[in-house]
């Protein structure tokens, strides 16, 4: 009978490795590292397991000395490990030098340490065909330090950390080099975006492509195996007694084109396979001509933008594919007797492509129903309860979408949602003042307990102001209760929304703006400005989002025949779109998710400024002596106008007609 201790169970070779480890009858026992902060999910993980009696959960870390275990745990383990399997590291190419020493050096001297202190058996450390680095032909298992180039931390440290398990003397060791491990051959299962994994995005866009033969370079060969033949590989290696002091590869036996990879994985996913590929000499001139292109300035920025669109690391083109050929001749004549062999891509590449689909994709988030892209999106929409937001919400919940009715009367809301559901479609009542910061984060916890996600967001709740400058003297809170509801508001509920859909990668933003901040609206200095910084909010939050999949669209919205302009009885005579009208342009945002919305009175009035930015000054001027303070803004109303009622000047009947929805 045999006793473990494993680091790094909860990974990904780990979970693999210590299941199969526990079914094994020769096996009495099993201590498990685990820091503290996961010692509830390894418990969690071991209860599902055969034979969970037979584990001990020993606290510690990799960054502390003697593994952070303490001095009674190592008295009762001291003497009685035959083996430590070491499986805890960074596996990430793009980590820093840092991080990547302190995890994989640091860590395994102190397993090293640990091992020695305890009076181990034997030493079994995971390093990985990386060290080779950039050798060119053979690697054998019996090679280690050949002269190679070491590209990257990840590269160096698992070079440096299997320098120290064959360098030290104290205990017995074997070293385990696997290749590229991918997900688990017969169920899919994988934890994380590595290796081929990082070309699944790009390759799902494809699909969406005639399938026609496709011409490509030569792009080199890799090597790929899946977990659960690293995980068998390992433990017959590990007990099978006179193999101390000695690598094995687990990796396939062939060399695997890159371009064969990316066919088998672009079978399963409809995508057009590469049925041609260039000879090495026109290859390597391709590659070359490249290369050669990173000198050209701004190539570098545009191709890591690009790459970043499909979440694929820059250093990925670099490591992608192995100048070395890593023989496992002995590491096979190891495992002949216990059957354990490689299984052929081309036969678990579906399984592999199925899972990430549904489980790893970092896009998923963005796929939408079969009725549209509407269809099942979760729609934060504020201001529900009337005018442009009732509209709006109807119109998303006909298209498939589940509104999520914002407003600060319960009654009104439910209004709403009791008429979407006499429809046939569904919404949900969130009642939140949204200038209170509480409010809103207990509003967005709600809504993700209860949906589990949010799609898209529309900023419509607003407050508008139309006073002239000369009556806000002694009226400083106008412009914070604009500001409040209309900017403050607004970005409260964008940050409360964000991390949910940065870890989605795919959310969609959607501010109603106004056209006056696209010219110059005299009497609307609160409102245009507080709607104003929204619209620069938005535009910055925009290139930092960008990666996460998030996108924003600023709707500036022509004047609405809503509950908000009745106070201004001018308004009566001015033509507006109707609250259905401007909800279309809302629909419009969600699903084509463009920059920017308007109107061309909008877009003319703006170039105009632009252009002629005295002219438009002094026609704004016109409009501000043409159309009075309202009598409800404190002034004398000016032009007595009734509904419905047609008692502008010809002037101002001109200069409304000119600048159509234009608020003046």
């Amino acid at each position: 009978m045999a006793s473990y201790l494993v680091t790094g169970a909860t990974g990904l070779i780990g979970r693999h490795f210590t299941r199969l480890l526990l079914e094994r009858e020769d096996v009495d026992r099993v201590a498990l590292l685990v820091r503290e902060s996961s010692q509830d999910r390894l418990a969690g993980l071991v209860a599902k397991w055969p034979n969970p009696g037979k584990v001990t959960l020993v606290t510690g870390d990799l960054s502390r000395d003697l593994l952070g275990v303490g001095e009674s745990a190592r008295d009762q383990l001291r003497g009685e490990v035959d083996h430590v399997v070491h499986l805890a590291a960074l596996y990430d190419l793009t980590a820093d030098d840092e991080t990547s020493v302190k995890a994989n050096v640091e860590g395994t001297q102190q397993v090293i340490a640990l091992a020695a202190d305890l009076r181990a058996g034997c030493l079994h450390h995971v390093s990985s065909v990386a060290v080779a680095g950039d050798h060119e032909g053979v690697f054998t298992e019996e090679m280690f330090d050949a002269g190679q180039r070491l590209p990257t931390p990840y590269h160096r440290t698992k070079f440096e950390a299997e320098r120290l398990v064959r360098e030290q003397h104290e205990v017995p060791w074997r070293v385990y080099r696997p290749a590229v491990v991918v997900g688990h051959s017969e169920t899919g299962e994988m934890d994380k975006i590595d290796g081929p994994y990082y070309l699944f995005p790009a390759i799902s866009r494809l699909a969406s492509l005639p399938n026609l033969p496709v011409v490509g370079p030569g792009l080199g060969d890799t090597n790929v195996v899946p977990v659960d033949y690293v995980a068998k590989a390992m433990l017959t290696l590990i007990t099978t007694d006179g193999l101390d002091g000695r690598a094995f590869h687990l990796v396939s036996p062939e060399p695997q084109p890159v371009t064969s990879v990316y066919n088998a994985f672009a079978k399963a996913a409809g995508a057009p396979a590469i049925t041609v590929e260039l000879d090495e000499r026109v290859s390597k001139g391709v590659l070359g001509l490249v290369k050669l292109s990173e000198h050209i300035p701004g190539f570098t920025i545009a191709r890591d933008a690009v790459l970043e669109r499909f979440g694929i690391p820059p250093v990925l083109l670099e490591t992608m594919a192995f100048p070395s050929v890593f023989a496992s001749a002995s590491t096979r004549k190891a495992l002949a007797a216990s059957g354990v062999d490689v299984p052929r891509l081309d036969d678990y590449a579906a399984t592999l492509w199925r899972y990430w689909r549904e489980h790893l994709d970092p896009f998923r988030a963005r796929k939408h129903g079969p009725r549209g892209e509407l269809d099942g999106r979760r729609v934060i929409i504020t201001g529900a309860s009337s005018g442009i937001g009732r509209a709006a919400a109807l119109k998303v919940a006909a298209a498939g979408g589940v509104p999520l009715l914002v407003a600060r009367r319960q009654h009104e809301l439910e209004e709403v949602r009791d008429e979407i559901v006499a429809a046939g479609g569904s919404a949900s009542v969130y009642p939140a003042d949204l200038t209170d910061e509480e409010s809103v984060h207990k509003t967005v916890e709600k809504m993700l307990a209860e949906h589990g996600r949010i799609d898209m967001l529309v900023n419509n709740a607003g407050r508008s102001i139309r006073r002239s400058i000369r009556l806000s003297y002694d009226r400083f809170h106008d412009y914070e209760r604009a500001m409040a509801i209309n900017y403050f508001g607004a970005v409260r509920l964008i940050l409360a929304v964000l991390p949910h859909m940065s870890e989605r990668k795919f959310g969609h933003i959607v501010n109603v703006s106004s056209i006056g901040v696209q010219g110059i609206a005299p009497r609307f200095s609160a409102y245009a400005a507080s709607k104003a910084a929204l619209d620069y909010f938005s535009r910055i939050a925009a290139t930092e989002t960008h990666g996460d999949g998030i996108t924003f669209t600023t709707i500036h919205m022509p004047l609405v025949r809503t509950p908000m302009i009745r106070p201004t009885k001018i308004y009566d005579a001015f033509p507006t779109k109707s609250p259905d009208q401007a909800a279309d342009m809302v629909i419009k945002a969600l699903k084509d998710r463009p920059k920017h919305i308007g109107t061309p009175e909008g877009r003319t009035i703006g170039l105009a400024y632009t252009l002629l930015p005295g002219l438009t000054d002094a026609v704004a001027y016109q409009g501000f002596r043409i159309f009075p303070d309202s009598a409800a803004a404190g002034g004398s109303g000016g032009l007595k106008i009734g509904r419905g009622e047609k008692h502008l000047s010809k002037a101002a009947a001109t200069l409304a007609k000119l600048t159509r929805g234009f608020h003046w």
